[in-house]
C-alpha cells in the first residue's frame, strides 16, 4: 500500500505530485526548493538563507510522515552552481549528520530560479 503525504507545514506541490509518498516502511520525499509554506514564495536570495528554508521544508514533510531526518538513508541534492557546495553543505550538515548515502549535481535550471533542490529517503519506524 502506498500513502502520500500532505502537510500544510510544508510548501503544496507546484505540480501533478504529492510531498511525499510512503511504501514499505519508507518515505520518499519529493524535491523541495525554497519556497515558504504560507506564501508559497521563494524564500532568501542566496544558498544559504534557501537551504535553510528548503530544510525545514523537509523537516515538516518527514515529520508528516512519521521519520526525521535521523532516520535518513539516501539524499539527492540539486545545486544551480556547484560554486555553491560548501555553502550548501554547511546548512545540509546542521540538519542532517548521519552520514546518509547522497548525490551532488550542478543543474542548468531549477523550479522558479531556486538555488537548490532536495529530496531524501528515510526509513519509517
Amino acid at each position: 500500500m502506498i500513502s502520500k503525504i500532505s502537510t500544510p507545514d510544508a510548501p503544496k506541490a507546484i505540480g501533478p505530485y504529492s510531498q511525499a509518498a510512503v511504501a514499505g516502511g519508507m518515505v520518499y520525499t519529493s524535491g523541495q526548493i525554497a519556497l515558504d509554506p504560507d506564501s508559497g514564495a521563494l524564500v532568501g536570495a542566496d544558498i544559504t538563507a534557501q537551504t535553510e528554508q528548503i530544510m525545514k521544508n523537509l523537516q515538516a514533510v518527514l515529520a508528516a510522515a512519521g521519520s526525521s531526518f535521523e532516520k535518513v538513508v539516501k539524499t539527492t541534492c540539486y545545486l544551480a552552481d556547484i560554486a555553491d557546495f560548501s555553502l550548501f553543505n554547511e546548512v545540509y550538515g546542521k540538519y542532517i549528520t548521519g552520514a546518509p548515502a547522497r548525490s551532488c549535481v550542478a543543474v542548468k535550471d531549477l523550479p522558479r530560479g531556486a538555488l537548490a533542490e532536495v529530496e531524501v529517503i528515510a526509513v519509517i519506524e
